[in-house]
This record gives structure tokens, sequence and C-alpha cells, in this order.
């Protein structure tokens, strides 16, 4: 086939960067992925290098879906990637240090407090819709002041994944309407504007981007980077947003009740609303359509979880660690795990919060150990949901994606833990192939009411005969944090103590 047109959508995640080539009625044409590296420089922080990793796998993933795309026209590109985030870019929009990621980057605790002090709490989450967590933008920005001055005196934009993309490759710098309110307290969540007295206490003479919906034109690609990148000069390029809002899209998570729960590295629910509902407890954002809000919900470490302890175990195939633990009878035999190795986000907010193991005894393998660490996140699962029903929200539908629906030991333990009935889509590939439709819709292929045809595959529905003993430990569960917590908070700042200072940034 040839001559036809293709939307090209990339997505910049935590570990690694996807594309797709989708032709306008959804059909994957090509897809790749790109492997990189999070940097872990100081506990507490974050960082990826842009060049370095977004730049570069951008570029060596249009190479590679460039060649299979058999001549077909790009008519549009999107970029999505992690978020919120600070990049300082100086006024040609290089890197002026590697960028700081989400709330995995715990570094700005100080300057949360202080904010919170100077603009009030109550005020701060009435007009930003979120409380200042880790999560938040300015308070990093502030610190960037404070501690590196010479990159601050240097900076003149602020960046995202999304945003530096779309900067590279067009010059223009803007920022999607979602990324910007995350940027908490510099944005207004019910105008959708820049709270601009908000903006110059925190980051004063910073130059704020302009600001679009994530499916708005943002600008054309440059012959510079019509040349890196493969593509004619003059391609649309779409502003994009942050990771997770795009592959809700992806899977047709747009209307009021909708949600979205993200198995990967951390777990991440997103469910539409229409109007804005706030809790200090959780994240409301704009949503990526005009009159949308969302409630949003992020645990620190999930599928990590398991990670870790097959790291332990000296590395065993995937396959032999599931069946264990779906061997081990649900309660993983009165193992019951805290889900916190680092802090927690949502709805706890306590950056020294700590894992827990509890009960262990002798007769506990590793199988034991896997499932206990499964259900501990499904218990998160069960804290945010309850916490988002608090506030207005509560799904009529629930779409599971990532990484982590495969298998099914994961996706059940879940339901049967929650209650909750999960919908598993066809098209997997993620963020990506949201970027994608965004570009179609803003180049006009499709309307934002067409739906793309990714059907169900499955169904997980709860168990009900293990209802009574996933309450119990639920329980427990809840009971063990505020149990433990001032002994992890002195852990935590042991944990510190024995660590090196760190090293300057290299640009500071």
């Amino acid at each position: 086939m040839s001559g036809g047109e293709l939307l090209l959508g990339i997505d910049i995640g935590t570990a690694s960067s996807k594309a797709v080539l989708v032709s306008p009625d959804g059909e994957v044409v090509a897809w790749a992925t790109r492997l990189h590296e999070l940097s872990l420089p100081w506990p507490g922080w974050a960082e990826h290098d842009a060049l370095g990793v977004w730049w570069t796998d951008i570029l060596g993933l249009c190479a590679e879906l460039l060649a299979e795309g058999n001549g077909q026209r790009v008519a549009g590109i999107c970029v999505s990637g992690i978020g919120p985030c600070l990049l300082a870019a100086d006024a040609d929009g290089a890197p002026l240090r590697p960028a700081i990621l989400y709330g995995i980057d715990t570094r700005a605790t100080a300057e949360i407090a202080e904010l919170e002090e100077r603009l009030g709490a109550d005020e701060i989450l009435a007009r930003g819709g979120s409380p200042l967590t880790s999560q938040a933008v300015g308070p990093k920005l502030l610190w960037l002041a404070r501690n590196e001055p010479e990159v601050w005196k240097r900076t003149a934009m602020l960046l995202m994944a999304s945003s530096f993309a779309v900067h590279r490759l067009t010059g223009e710098y803007v920022l999607d309407r979602h990324s910007a309110s995350q940027c908490d307290p510099l944005y207004d969540a019910a105008a959708n504007v820049w709270i601009d007295e908000w903006a110059e206490e925190v980051a004063p003479g910073l130059t704020l981007p302009r600001l679009l919906w994530p499916a708005e034109i943002a600008g054309e690609v440059s012959p510079a980077a019509a040349a890196a990148i493969g593509v004619p000069p003059g391609t649309p390029v779409v502003a994009g947003t942050v990771d997770a809002w795009a592959e809700a899209t992806s899977v047709g998570v747009e209307a009021p009740g909708d949600a979205m729960l993200m198995y990967g590295s951390t777990m991440f629910m997103v469910e539409v609303l229409s109007g804005l509902h706030r809790h200090p407890k959780l994240w409301s954002t704009a949503g990526v359509r005009p009159g949308t809000h969302t409630l949003a919900a992020g645990m620190a470490t999930s599928g990590s979880l398991t990670g870790w302890l097959r790291d332990l175990a000296g590395k065993p195939p995937w396959e032999d660690l599931l069946a264990e633990a779906g061997a081990v009878a649900p309660g993983a035999e009165g193992l019951l795990a805290l889900p916190y190795f680092a802090g927690e986000r949502t709805p706890v907010f306590d950056p020294d919060a700590r894992g827990l193991i509890c009960g262990l005894t002798l007769s506990h393998g590793r199988g034991h150990v896997y499932r206990a660490l499964l259900e501990a996140t499904a218990y998160g699962v069960r804290h945010n949901f309850e916490v988002m029903r608090e506030v207005g929200g509560g799904s009529r539908r629930l779409v599971a994606v990532g990484g982590g629906t495969t298998g099914g030991l994961w996706t059940q333990i879940v339901s049967n833990v929650t209650g909750q009935t999960q919908e598993i889509p066809t098209q997997a590939i993620g963020a990506s192939y949201g970027d994608a439709r965004f570009a179609a819709e803003a180049v006009g292929l499709i309307g934002s009411d067409v739906s793309w045809g990714n059907p169900i595959a499955g169904v997980v529905e709860p168990e009900p005969e293990r209802s009574e003993l996933y309450d119990r430990l639920y329980g427990l569960y809840r009971d063990a944090y505020p149990a433990t917590a001032e002994i992890a908070h002195e852990l935590a700042g042991i944990q510190r103590d024995v660590v090196a200072q760190p090293e300057p940034s290299p640009n500071a």
C-alpha cells in the first residue's frame, strides 16, 4: 500500500518510548519501542536527559518507523510523555539540566510547605483543584531557583516531554491545558488559564507557554527538524499531553463516568468527569477535551515491586514467578504488604512512607511474597477508588491497560479486592495510539466523536467468594500504615543520612 496518509504517534515513558504509525481508520501499520534509563542520582530524585533520552528516542523511532511506511505521507505528528515534568531550557529551547520528573521525584518537600504557608493550602486547592504534592511543578521551580541559581538565571522556558518535542520540531513554545493544570499552583483549573500573580510569586520573570488543547495544532515541522526525522517540512505537529491521558484516549475513556486503570511500574487511575471536583488526597485536572475534567490518582510503585523481588530472587523467568504466585491461595497464607517502597502518592501523600511485609514465617516462599505484593497494589487501588467516590467519582466503566494486564492473575486480584469489573481492550499499544488519534482529529481526518474501533477483548469479573477474606485483609492494610508510619519516617531519615550528598548538576 502506498500513497495514503498516516498519523505518527510517539510516547516518551519512564523506562521506554514507543511510536506507532496509524491509518485514518485506526489500523496500526507499524510500531516500535526503545528502552532507556531512568536516572536516580540521589534519594528522592528522578531525572531524564532530554537530549540523550527524549530526543534520541524520537530520532531513533522515526528512523525505524518511517522506513516501514511504504511511501505513505505522514499527515500529522503528536507526542505525549511522562508528566508533569520540569525541563528548564534557555531562550533557544536548549536544556540547561536534566529534566526533573513527575511525582516520583520528591526533592521539593520544603518548597511545598513554604508555598502552602505563603499562598494558603485551601486557596491552592480551591483555585488549582489539587493540593501541592511531589507531583506539582510549582514547588520544583522554586527548588531550582533556590538550589541551582546559575541554571535559574538562564531559564527562559518551562518544558515537559511533549512540549519539548513540539519545540524541537516546530520552534513553538506551547503547553497543553491538561499538562498545565498539573503545574500547581500556577494554573486556574476552573478558568483554564495561568494564574499570573501566583506564577510571578513562584517563578518570577519566567514567561509561561501558550496554552492549547491536546488535539490542537501547535505548529509545523521546521526544515531542520524535517531533515532530522525524515518527514516533509510543514507537517502539522499537535500539542499532545501527559502519557496517561493520551492512553485513556487510546482506549475510549473520554465520557464522564469512564475510568482507566493503568498497570505498569506504577499504578495510575484517571476518571473523566463533567465538572471540577476537588479533594485534598487526589489530583483534579483539566481533561483533554474542552469542558471536561478528570480525577486522577497514582501509586508510587506497583509493577516495580515485582521487578524488585525478581532481581532479589536471581531473575528467574516471569512465568515461573507468576505460576508460583498463582499456586498460592488468596491472602498469601497470612502475608500482608504495604507497597510504599518509594514513598506513596495518592491518597497517602507521604514521600517518607516505606514498604512493609508483615506476617513472614519460615514456611513462606517467594511465590507467597510475590502474591502479597500483587495484593498490596490491589489494596492501594481500592483505597484510591474509595476516596474518588467520596468526591463524586465512582466510575460506571473501568478499562484496564498496560503490561500488567497480561497473564490474568494481577487483574483478577484487583477485581476481587475492589469488587469492580474491568474491561481489557484489544489494542494495547498505549499512549502513542492515543497520540495518533489526536493527530488525526487535529488535521481533520476524523472527528472527535469518531470511534477507532478498539473493541473489548476480555472482561475480568470479581469472584464474590473472595470478598470476605479480602475485606478483612484490606482493613488490616488500612491499619498498617498509621501503625508503622512513625517508624517508617525514622528509617527514611536514616536512609538519607547514610547516602553521600549529591553531586551538583554539571550545568549548575
